[in-house]
């Protein structure tokens, strides 16, 4: 009997209960998708403000830094230059910095190209590489058995 009042009582509760929640996806994305020149023209134009500042720069790099890519040179060329203009040569030198480690854990083959894509806006601007300035190898570290 206790069986038979549980059984009708579970099908009586199925059907005048309803789901919490429901399964609905809504996709919100409308936006168009953009090319790779549109995304380097982009990034060049904001790079290229004449009034940009040392914030709008450093929300940029930022911004840029979160993506899931390595900036073509030309990009680099404009943030380093427009870092110049706002007279900031630590900012350029940790975006380098950034760019190699980024490039590195890629491949060892992509720094080497991207700084001899940069050379000449860092030779230009006098802007420091940070192996020029020792920043590739740690102040305190040990001699290394292979370096010796």
């Amino acid at each position: 009997m206790a069986h038979l009042f549980r059984t009708v009582f579970i099908q009586s509760l199925s059907k005048t209960t309803r789901p919490m929640w429901s399964t609905v996806q809504r996709n919100m994305s409308s936006h168009n998708k953009e090319t790779d020149e549109e995304f380097d023209e982009r990034w060049k134009a904001y790079f290229d403000r004449p009034k940009i500042d040392g914030w709008d720069i450093r929300q940029g790099i930022n911004h840029m830094n979160r993506l899931d890519l390595i900036p073509e040179p030309e990009i680099i060329s404009a943030c380093l230059q427009a870092c110049r203009r706002v007279n900031d040569h630590s900012l350029a030198v940790r975006y380098l910095e950034t760019i190699r480690y980024k490039s590195n854990a890629i491949s060892k083959q992509v720094w080497p190209w991207i700084l001899q894509e940069i050379r000449p806006t860092l030779d230009k601007l006098g802007v420091s590489t940070p192996e020029d300035l020792g920043y590739d190898k740690p102040e305190l570290a040990l001699k290394s058995v292979d370096d010796m």
